[in-house]
């Protein structure tokens, strides 16, 4: 129970500085959505000064700030500059979307890196280590938005395999083939998060797992003539899941702020094409609403990873 209150102490104590930050970067941002407006000449001052009026942007920054953080902590984030809708609305209709394409491309992340990379280890020097390092560099090398033109171009328009862009076809589906449909749209968008998240963990687990190799236990347990499957499953992997689980928890916020180049770039209707529009437009409340539910999700993630590590190591708890 102290745990986890002091979990969720540091969970507030983190938004709080985050809000406070994102407040501040916000509006000392060069120019405004008003001060687009005052571009056409049918916008009088004075429909600008009442339309700053009706936002709140006329107090003083600080009781903007206080306002803010009072309204946020009732799940208010104000309305949209652009739409007039509920920022919360806004979110809450994209963020299903964001949530889903990460978490699926997180668990392909993880069960082929792990994959590869333990093979990779145990055949070290061979031509699948060498295979495995290759594709790992290339993954870690590889820019995400050139990838995913690359695939739009051969697989969409050349062979006419898979969409362009979008969720769902023209023609809606029912049933079944709605989720069929938005995996056919989802397959290259998933493929291009998976391909670019494989590289760095596959080295990560390859580089740990040559360790756990050295060790006396795994050199008694050959001795005993013990397969590699056994060995990887009684030796390796457990061994390897407390890493594993903290470095998946600190990858959260890559995997979150890329959905922002593959939403923009397959045009798909979530919160990192949302963020991407509302900061085109100058709709701040809409990407100040973003940046606390994402660093919420990124903290929560990380607690949820902490948590697991416990749990996968009780003498962790008494450090």
């Amino acid at each position: 129970m102290r745990l986890f209150l002091r979990k969720l102490l540091y969970i507030g104590g983190m938004l709080l500085l985050i809000s406070l930050i994102s407040f501040l970067a916000i509006h000392a941002a060069p120019n405004s959505f008003f001060a687009a407006g005052e571009l056409n000449p049918n916008i009088t001052k004075e429909s600008i000064e009442h339309l700053k009026a009706v936002y709140g942007l006329d107090k003083p920054l600080w009781e903007q700030y206080v306002r803010w953080v009072w309204a946020m902590l009732h799940l208010d984030f104000g309305l949209s500059f652009a739409s007039g809708n509920p920022v919360i609305e806004e979110i809450g209709s994209r963020l299903p979307i964001t949530l889903s394409m990460n978490v699926i491309s997180m668990v392909f992340v993880f069960f082929i890196a792990l994959k590869l990379g333990i093979r990779a280890a145990l055949w070290q020097g061979s031509v699948a280590d060498r295979s495995v390092k290759q594709l790992s560099l290339v993954s870690f090398a590889m820019p995400s938005f050139y990838l995913a033109l690359l695939l739009i171009l051969f697989f969409a328009l050349k062979l006419g395999w898979f969409p362009i862009s979008g969720l769902q076809s023209i023609d809606p589906r029912q049933g079944v083939m709605k989720w069929v449909d938005y995996a056919w749209h989802l397959a290259i968008p998933i493929f291009v998060m998976v391909f670019g998240g494989i590289g760095g963990l596959t080295m990560y687990v390859r580089s740990l797992t040559l360790e756990i190799l050295k060790s006396d236990y795994i050199f008694f347990a050959k001795a005993r003539g013990i397969n590699d499957r056994t060995i990887r499953r009684r030796f390796i992997l457990p061994n390897l899941m407390p890493s594993i689980v903290t470095i998946l928890g600190l990858s959260l916020p890559g995997l979150i702020g890329g959905s922002v180049i593959i939403e923009s770039i397959f045009s798909i209707n979530g919160m990192g094409l949302l963020f991407y529009q509302s900061a085109l437009s100058r709709d701040y409340p809409v990407i100040m609403g973003i940046l606390i539910i994402t660093a919420f999700l990124t903290l929560l993630g990380n607690v949820l990873a902490d948590l697991t590590l416990l749990k996968l190591n009780p003498y962790a708890a008494r450090e």
